[in-house]
């Protein structure tokens, strides 16, 4: 069947094309309302969350540390030898930094185990020491225990505690379970909603506020350190930063003075045992010479003593070395001195550059360890026993060497006690007891030079304790800052305002997704190319016949535009059998079957509505017309009168309907009688249109085999009812051409924003009412907020008339 359709009705490809950002604009916009109400609700919701959230402020400082620290009045080789002068791991710095005990002090310094708060209607307020009063604590019932005390005023001096009938007054000293305190006036004005005091244990404080902590490197590779918390009070974070700097630096001199009192502690024990020593000798050197006479006996023996003193000489300086060596190596033997306080006490005076090496390293080893330790890093930590392991590594280094220096130094007496034999044979002739002389003289000289060696140590030790100077500087002190961090009102009422958006754009593009309903002419025209005839807008009337003469309703204009569009379908036919299907039942066949009739009945042509949805006939009750004698009586042979059974529709000219008829058990094989080409022939020679209302096609048979009779198919579909995969069913129609000259009508459309740009009313009449004098309004029910107010009688109250409802003209 050979087509001609006006290019009028096809598919506009350019217009699927325009679908643009204004498109989804006018799409969402019919949900303004919605969208107003999520944004309002989400910045109610803002609100109330920057109402009732505590700000948190930031306070900063920076700090630099230094890597080379030397003490007053002590070389390089001093530092070198007693292991003070030590690069700073900065890494290692700022853990101390971040530790509890050093945070500790800050708590105890600053008393921060007591916390302020003023209470207010919303939100509580930490007043810091910002408050009209401060909290002294004479006696705490339970140190481990956190607990709270609230305050309130009944005066500018008198106050109550915990809510109790006692009145108190300030530096007055207070008993309660909790212990015994002093409350002192302090700044300002007391409130009226009262006030709080939490006390926690300087641990717990100590951890809150070490956890608190952020530092970071300023530059990587420098001793540069940014210092960062973020706390409820401006002033409590730069006071609390502030003093952790100072106690810092106050720490590593701390540190300092400990490691140089341990070592005068060890020189002064060893002073003590050879001073004891070289008062023996000295005593025993003068009793020999004063029991023996041997004043002058070097002068006498001056020619041969001169060779055995230089021996002599070498002698006790390898001597001196070789009792440094075994001291050094018994106490790096002894285990009880493997991780203490103690450092290895240098080489004393030992010139060998690898030991001088090793023990700097072994003491800073020990140094780093302890560090570690009391930053509260566990012994067991992987990074304390990798030192350790350096430690001892350094001790059996050490002890190696000082094995190698002790046979070297054992040798080189040997060879000097050689060349001293020269000198001995020439001092066999002199009495026996000069011998004895000369050789507790060598013991005092021995001992003499020990003392002098430890005390020359001991003085430099002591001037360097004294002119100790911290290991960091403060580069910049915190300040405070009075702008909150958190909440960021900007911030939160820009999230609230998107999330205010976003949901009600997700619920819709969600609902769109899973909607597979047609909504819009786009959703029918974006699948199949079959021609769109019309559109009919959602009548509020109720009665299912809305064409007159004088109806001027614009559904009643959209059934005459549809009359109009059909004739570009029908080429001016003066005769033309059309018929209505849809996909499925409730699309509105019988209502547009009859409306349609009737407008081409006020069109002057003779034209008749055949009730052929046989099976659930609805065209006569439409018109509120009684059953009779039809179309199925007719097809049985009960009667071959057609014209007998077609009845006029009172008050419409030139319409006129035939029945079904009794609805037969097997109405698809009826129609497969030869009497239905007889009755269509006797139509089509009495009247000029022949509407046929047969039955879904998508559900049963009917329509395909009443289809050879037609000249034209109008195929239903309806706006929020059909589903948009039944419109491939219309396309596999017009495409292989099963039932002629498909046109489609979209039934039942409603007014929504959002479609007028593309879709609905594409024509120039398919929307709603109030255009001035070209359509009679028809009044929509009444909504639910309104019938509530109807059944409240509240229209008076606010001043609202009930709207008029007017029909459409019959």
């Amino acid at each position: 069947m050979e087509e001609h359709i006006n290019p009028h009705f096809n598919p506009a490809k350019n217009d699927l094309s325009n679908l643009s950002f204004r498109d989804l604009f006018y799409k969402y916009v019919r949900f303004l309302p919605v969208f107003i109400l999520s944004v309002a609700i989400a910045l109610l919701g803002a609100y109330l969350y920057l109402r009732w959230t505590v700000p948190v402020y930031s306070a900063s400082g920076s700090m630099v540390i230094k890597n080379d620290q030397t003490g007053g009045g002590r070389d390089d080789k001093f530092d070198e030898l007693f292991g003070n002068n030590r690069n700073q791991n900065i890494q290692s710095e700022i853990e101390i930094l971040k530790s509890r005990p050093l945070m500790q002090r800050v708590v105890n310094k600053l008393n921060l185990q007591f916390s302020y708060y003023a209470i207010g209607k919303v939100k509580s307020i930490n007043i810091y020491t910002q408050g009209p009063f401060i909290v002294r604590a004479l006696q705490i019932a339970d140190s481990s225990r956190a607990f709270s005390i609230k305050l309130k005023f009944i005066g500018s001096d008198q106050f109550r505690i915990d809510e109790k009938a006692a009145v108190y007054r300030f530096g007055q000293e207070i008993k309660t379970e909790n212990g015994v305190f002093v409350f002192e006036k302090n700044l300002g004005t007391p409130g009226d909603n009262g006030y709080r005091v939490d006390w926690l244990p300087a641990p717990a404080a100590s951890g809150i506020y070490s956890s608190a902590l952020t530092i970071l490197p300023k530059t990587p590779g420098t001793g540069i350190l940014n210092i960062n918390m973020q706390v409820l009070n401006p002033q409590l974070g730069a006071d609390i930063l502030n003093k952790l700097m100072e106690e810092y630096s106050a720490y590593s001199v701390e540190q300092k003075k400990l490691s140089s009192e341990q070592i005068l502690a060890f020189i002064a024990g060893r002073l003590n045992d050879i001073g004891e020593k070289l008062d023996s000798v000295q005593r025993m050197y003068l009793d020999f010479q004063t029991r023996y006479n041997l004043i002058d006996a070097e002068t006498q023996s001056s020619s041969y003593f001169d060779l055995i003193s230089e021996s002599d000489k070498i002698v006790n300086e390898q001597n001196i070395k070789l009792n440094v060596a075994q001291m050094l190596d018994a106490y790096l033997a002894d285990k009880k001195n493997e991780f203490t306080r103690v450092v290895v006490p240098s080489t004393l005076g030992i010139e060998d550059a690898t030991l001088n090496e090793l023990v700097a390293s072994y003491n800073k080893a020990q140094l780093e360890r302890k560090q570690l330790v009391d930053g509260n890093v566990p012994v067991a930590n992987p990074v304390v026993k990798e030192v350790d392991g350096q430690v001892e590594k350094l001790r059996t280094s050490i002890r190696e060497n000082l094995r190698n220096i002790k046979a070297a130094t054992g040798e080189l007496v040997k060879d000097v006690k050689r060349r001293g034999l020269v000198g001995e044979e020439q001092l066999r002739a002199m009495p026996e007891k000069v011998k004895e002389l000369a050789e507790i003289k060598r013991q005092v000289e021995t001992y003499q030079g020990l003392f002098k060696l430890f005390t020359e140590k001991k003085e430099e030790t002591a001037i360097s304790m004294a002119s100790e100077i911290p290991n960091s500087e403060i580069i910049d002190r915190s300040y405070p800052n009075s702008q909150p961090v958190s909440p960021q009102n900007r911030t939160i009422q820009l999230l609230a305002i998107l999330i205010g958006l976003a949901i009600p754009a997700l619920f819709i593009f969600v609902s769109e997704v899973l909607n597979d309903k047609v909504t819009t002419r786009f959703d029918i025209e974006k699948i199949t190319q079959t021609p769109i005839l019309g559109e009919i807008g959602h009548s509020y009337s109720d009665d299912t016949l809305v064409v007159s003469k004088t109806t001027r309703s614009m559904v009643a204009e959209q059934f005459r535009i549809i009359r109009s569009n059909l004739q570009y379908v029908l080429h001016k036919k003066t005769k033309a059998v059309i018929l209505t299907t849809s996909s499925f039942s409730g699309e509105g066949k019988s209502y547009v079957s009859t409306n349609m009739g009737a407008v081409l009945a006020l069109a002057g042509r003779k034209t008749v509505i055949l009730e052929f949805d046989i099976r659930k006939p609805k065209v006569l009750s439409g018109l509120g017309m009684s059953k009779g004698p039809g179309i199925t009586n007719y097809l049985v042979g009960r009667t071959n009168d057609l014209a007998a059974m077609i009845r006029p529709v009172e008050g419409h000219e030139n319409l006129f309907v035939l029945g079904c008829g009794p609805v037969p058990p097997n109405p698809s094989e009826l129609l497969l009688d030869p009497r239905l080409d007889q009755m269509f022939d006797w139509l089509k020679e009495h009247y000029d249109i022949v509407l046929i209302d047969t039955a879904p096609v998508g559900m049963v048979s009917d329509a395909m085999t009443l289809c050879k009779y037609a000249d034209c198919t109008l195929y239903l579909v309806r706006q929020g009812h059909t589903f948009k995969k039944q419109i491939a069913l219309i396309d596999e129609f017009y495409q292989a051409n099963k039932l002629p000259k498909v046109s489609i009508i979209i039934n039942d459309v409603k007014l929504k924003p959002g479609y007028g740009y593309y879709g609905y009313g594409r024509y120039g009449y398919g929307y709603g009412y109030g255009y001035g004098s070209y359509y009679e309004e028809e009044t929509a029910p009444d909504n639910f907020i309104e019938r509530v107010l109807s059944r409240l009688e509240l229209r008076k109250f606010f001043g609202l008339k009930k709207k008029k409802k007017r029909k459409a003209e019959k």
